[in-house]
C-alpha cells in the first residue's frame, strides 16, 4: 500500500483507467461476437450492419489505446474476410 500522495493518487488513476479500458475491450468483443454469430446464421443483411458495427468499435478500441494499431487492422481484416465468405 503506498504511503506517499502522489502514488496513492496514481493507484486511484490506473483503477480507473483499468476499469475504462476493461469496458472498451469488453463491447469491442461482444460486438465482434455478435458479428460472427450473424454470419453463421448466413443473414448477409444483418451480417454487413454488424461489420459497420464491430469495424468501429475495433477503431474505437484503437484510437482510445487499448489495442494496438496493427492489432485494429489485423482485426479488421480477419472480420472482413468472414463477410466475404457468407453468400
Amino acid at each position: 500500500m503506498p504511503n506517499i500522495k502522489s502514488a496513492i493518487k496514481r493507484t486511484k488513476v490506473i483503477e480507473t483507467k483499468t476499469l475504462r479500458n476493461k469496458m472498451i475491450k469488453s463491447s469491442c468483443k461482444t460486438a465482434i461476437r455478435t458479428f460472427v454469430e450473424s454470419v453463421e446464421s448466413g443473414d448477409k443483411a444483418k451480417a454487413e450492419e454488424t461489420f459497420k458495427i464491430a469495424v468501429k468499435k475495433v477503431d474505437q478500441a484503437c484510437s482510445k489505446g487499448v489495442i494496438k494499431s496493427n492489432t485494429a487492422s489485423r482485426k479488421k481484416s480477419a472480420l472482413a474476410k468472414k463477410l466475404n465468405t457468407v453468400k
